[in-house]
């Protein structure tokens, strides 16, 4: 393809910042828990890996991509191959660096990831305001950045004998810095940004490998740049660029920044720097091009400009884009067309999808597509190839249902409130209890498999669901739970189930998204106004609860999640689309109370996810945030208890948000992060139930009674007892029965021992 400028202006090529790493079918999930289960070696999980990264480079090549990424792969996380490859790993758990035999390095670099008996994982936590999770890095000043891994340099010379030059992609050092967290050995005061030049100086050997192995150009990503933090952060930018751009061998630079604008400030500092590139989101907050405005242009420093939504799945605009990026045209001598951020955030390709409604199939693009859209961008500026007339993908009028509309136009305030004086069911002092989900078995997923193919009728699939509910209520009960779950076997995913029962929601059949390590998940489509046609769950938990004498938690997604993660319309504000599912969960609510359950957890996992990056929009999103939760539980009578749960977010910047949801209890993530949570409640004499999380369902690992009794002593000493409640992290769909049962029996225990304490005391 040329590239030669057309009259009207500079050369322009077309980009990816990133792309999936999972296979269209979820090849790499399935071979690395094939190698978790000694089915396969390391040297055949490796292979598997290689042929997808192969693919990748073939599928962009094929869509047209002028520049294509690679070290955009990894098995588990990316922030934790960064810390691995400058062995910046804690002492509980040594670099796989150091050991010589592969499989032996694949083991140790997987249980940081997933962690080993005696030996917990680093914490998890939300890629900024995504959900993809990564590994938190633990430093400290006795851990010293050093390079001692090739894997960019492998992967690079890797694509270049398979006939691909590539632009080999790391995660910058001031980001990698600012996301980690200061481990348990650091003195008082200590911070991770303190290993900045040690750390630097590893990157500029690793500059001058990739050169000598004949990388010409090196992304570094900083989506740090839109936070608080990183703006804050500008001066420690320009040490960093410095330092690398006066590199005497390295490859060019190009710093790519995403998820929102960076400021003119830390835009100037790059533009002074001696990097030959920088790469900007013109897409999530419309910021950037005030940022361009602000440095008058980036002159000789090439602009990746991000024009193409990585993070949603809706067809770009052709036409608006074009006119945008005509005016870059003006702001820089060089430009290349790119996605706002990696791809790795949706699914890979809509050819795979055959049952979604034409008029809405029309209006999507996946990843293959948008690599095909920088294409034809490129190609539209550099070679005025005609742009189609049907490029905008209008939005159809069907989309939305005046009767939804009128229901929340008619609300009052009092549907957002709940009585002060409230008189749950009477409990023990730390009740026991788990968050949902149990072990989705082999068997459980062929039934619904089956069903889904028509190959098992509804009245055997439901007699099997049946005899699985009653599996899940017997063990509870032997175990000695004190507030049961029917384990969700009905459920494929908290989000999509929902889904394929409410309008205005579509679902794919192969649209999957790498949430965590093998971790997959099919975010569905909410392109229009949402309701309930009929009840969702109200079957399943009333069957539960006629099989015990315990109480019984209904399930619920809360709203927030739904949009979180789910692939949301932009037609109109946020705010009103979670109004929306709010409404429809308040039905929902309303006839599960009115089938007897007493315990109603509406789930808001992902409400530390949706939080601004800045500070100046957080107040906004938690006002409209909190307000569609409340409308979705606020009908209750107050002798319902109102249960929530969060997981794997840093979630002390909106303890206040926490609050103000007004639930009964609250159940969180706390294992990994060692109560953090727990102790900023206690110091703003949090009054409501409070459930941290006593271990890490995330790792195969099971934790002994003694473990699980010392954090709930440390919860104790941070919050009432009364107000307690003990369980795990999240929900168990991803453990085995026989790992999952001895934690939960540990845990029982654990409460015992420490509720007689108290009694004693």
């Amino acid at each position: 393809m040329s590239t030669t400028p057309t009259a009207s202006g500079p050369s322009v090529r077309s980009t990816v910042h990133g792309y999936p790493r999972i296979g269209p079918r979820r090849e790499l999930k399935r071979a690395t828990e094939s190698y978790w289960k000694g089915a396969t070696t390391a040297r055949e999980l490796d292979d598997v890996a290689a042929g997808l990264r192969r693919d990748v480079y073939a599928r962009l090549r094929e869509a047209g991509v002028d520049d294509i990424p690679s070290n955009t792969f990894s098995y588990y996380d990316h922030v934790l191959d960064t810390a691995v490859m400058f062995d910046l790993v804690p002492s509980r758990l040594p670099s796989p660096a150091r050991a010589e035999e592969r499989d032996e390095r694949l083991r140790r670099y997987f249980a940081l990831a997933r962690g080993v008996q005696g030996a917990p994982p680093l914490e998890m936590t939300k890629w900024f305001d995504t959900n993809y999770h990564y590994l938190v890095p633990e430093l400290s000043p006795s851990t010293r950045p050093r390079l001692v891994d090739d894997k960019p340099v492998a992967e690079f010379r890797e694509a270049l004998d398979a006939g691909f030059r590539t632009r080999p992609v790391l995660l910058g050092p001031l980001t990698f810095l600012l996301s980690a967290k200061v481990a348990d050995d650091a003195p008082e005061g200590w911070e991770p940004i303190e290993l900045l030049d040690q750390l630097l100086d590893a990157y500029v050997r690793l500059l001058a490998d990739l050169a000598a192995a004949g990388a010409t150009e090196v992304q570094l990503d900083e989506p740090i740049l839109a936070t608080d933090e990183g703006r804050a952060a500008v001066g420690y930018l320009e040490r960093s660029y410095r330092r690398l751009g006066e590199a005497e061998e390295r490859p060019s630079l190009l710093v790519s920044t995403y998820f929102g604008s960076i400021g003119p400030a830390a835009l100037r500092v790059l533009k002074e720097s001696r990097v030959e590139a920088v790469g900007l989101d013109l897409v999530t907050d419309g910021e950037g091009f005030e940022d361009l405005a602000a440095v008058s242009g980036l002159g000789s420093t090439r602009l990746v400009a991000g024009v193409v939504d990585g993070r949603n799945v809706w067809r770009t605009d052709l036409s608006s884009a074009i006119g945008r990026l005509g005016t870059l045209l003006a702001l820089t001598d060089e430009l290349s067309v790119s996605t706002s951020c990696s791809l790795l955030h949706v699914p890979i390709d809509l050819d795979a999808e055959t049952s979604l409604a034409p008029e809405l199939r029309e209006a999507l693009a996946f990843a293959v597509q948008k690599a095909e859209e920088v294409a034809l961008l490129g190609r539209i500026l550099s070679e005025g190839e005609a742009v189609d007339a049907g490029a905008s993908a209008p939005r159809n009028p069907a989309f939305t249902d005046a009767r939804v509309r009128a229901r929340l136009d008619a609300l009052g305030p009092d549907a957002y409130e709940r009585p002060e004086d409230r008189g749950g069911p009477d409990r023990v002092t730390l009740a026991t209890t788990t968050i949902g989900s149990f072990p989705q078995t082999s068997e459980l997923r062929r039934s619904r498999a089956a069903h889904r193919r028509g190959e098992l009728s509804t009245e055997e699939y439901h007699r099997i669901l049946r005899a699985e509910i009653d599996r899940v209520i017997a063990l509870q009960e032997d175990i000695g739970l004190d507030v049961l779950v029917h384990g969700e076997p009905e459920r494929n995913d908290m989000v999509q189930y929902f889904a394929e029962r409410l309008e205005g929601y579509a679902t794919t059949e192969n649209g999957w998204v790498q949430s965590y390590g093998t971790r997959c998940v099919r975010p569905p489509i909410l392109f229009g106004d949402v309701s309930r046609p009929e009840p969702m769950t109200a079957e399943w938990i009333t069957y539960a609860q006629s099989r015990t004498e315990k109480p019984v938690k209904g399930m619920l997604t809360g709203p927030v999640t739904m949009l979180a993660w789910s692939f949301v319309r932009t037609d109109q504000p946020l705010a009103e689309t979670a109004r929306q599912v709010g409404l429809a969960l308040r039905d929902e609510v309303a006839d599960l109370e009115r089938a007897g359950i007493r315990h109603i957890q509406v789930d808001e996992a992902a409400l530390r996810e949706l939080l601004p990056l800045r500070e100046e929009r957080r107040e906004e999103y938690l006002d409209w945030a909190v307000a569609s939760f409340r409308l979705a539980t606020s009908g209750v009578a107050p002798s319902t208890t109102i249960h929530t749960h969060m997981c794997y977010s840093e979630f002390n910047r909106i303890v206040g948000g926490i609050e103000a949801l007004d639930a009964d209890v609250t159940s969180v993530e706390a294992a990994r992060s060692r109560m953090e949570l727990v102790e900023a409640l206690g110091r703003r004499g949090y009054k409501r139930g409070i459930g941290p999380g006593v271990y890490d369902i995330h790792s195969p690992r099971v934790p002994s009674v003694e473990e699980i009794e010392a954090s709930l002593r440390l919860a104790v000493s941070h919050v009432e007892p009364a107000n307690l409640w003990v369980n795990p992290d999240c929900g168990l769909k991803t453990r085995g029965y026989a790992e999952a049962e001895r934690a939960l029996r540990n845990m029982v225990e654990a409460a015992r021992r420490v509720r007689a304490d108290l009694a004693e005391a």
